[in-house]
């Protein structure tokens, strides 16, 4: 049996002095994709942003594969990657926004593979590839956003909130670009929803939180 591709033991998560988490063990396989539902405070993004190692626990541990200190390892972080519902769009061109991640990385931006995952969120190359920033609607500036994180071919995607009040088309092609991952280079995917239909219809298995805590999985 393979080693999961993240295992938390123990896991406390506080925030000013107020439990917010606690997980005693999860583990999550490899190339799986996991949902995450609850109510809102129920530890989902804390949960998203301890997998994405931009918080460490207060107490317990996150492995990623077998590494017990993933978070303070720069080429861990780099394997994963964290989408939230608030795009973040820099002041340039499609094309630049989603180059940007390899460039910072030190590879040369290649046309080719921005115009493949912009393909892969439904978004044609011909029409978006020198779009500017500001002339997107709210699902396209998603899909953008998502195709930047897609050109890096991360090991681990983590999608937290991804199709909140966005249109069906844009929610169809987030779903399409996630699955595509998945068949294309073995992704591992966490997805966080309150749409119960579209986690099912996506996921090999739903986790349940309340009150910071696992209920049940389903």
């Amino acid at each position: 049996m393979s080693m999961p591709l993240y295992q938390l033991r123990d896991v406390i998560q506080e925030y000013g002095g107020r439990e917010v988490l606690c997980v005693p063990e999860l583990d999550l396989p490899v190339g799986r994709i996991t949902g995450l539902a609850g109510p809102n405070g129920s530890g989902k993004s804390t949960l998203m942003r301890l997998l994405a190692f931009l918080e460490i626990p207060l107490r317990g541990v996150v492995r990623f594969a077998g590494n017990g200190n993933a978070g303070s390892d720069c080429g861990v972080r780099r394997e994963v990657s964290l989408l939230t519902q608030e795009p973040y769009l820099l002041k340039r061109s499609v094309a630049a926004n989603v180059a940007y991640g390899l460039k910072v990385r030190g590879h040369g931006p290649s046309k080719e593979r921005v115009g493949h995952v912009l393909e892969m969120v439904g978004l044609d190359p011909k029409l978006f590839m020198h779009r500017a920033w500001y002339e997107l609607s709210g699902g396209e500036a998603q899909r953008v956003v998502l195709a930047a994180r897609l050109v890096l071919q991360p090991k681990v995607l983590l999608l937290d909130e991804p199709t909140a009040s966005l249109d069906e088309v844009s929610v169809e092609r987030i779903h399409h670009a996630a699955m595509a991952a998945r068949e294309q280079w073995g992704t591992t995917l966490v997805v966080v929803s309150h749409d119960m239909g579209w986690l099912r219809n996506m996921c090999d298995e739903i986790i349940h939180l309340r009150g910071g805590r696992i209920q049940q999985p389903s």
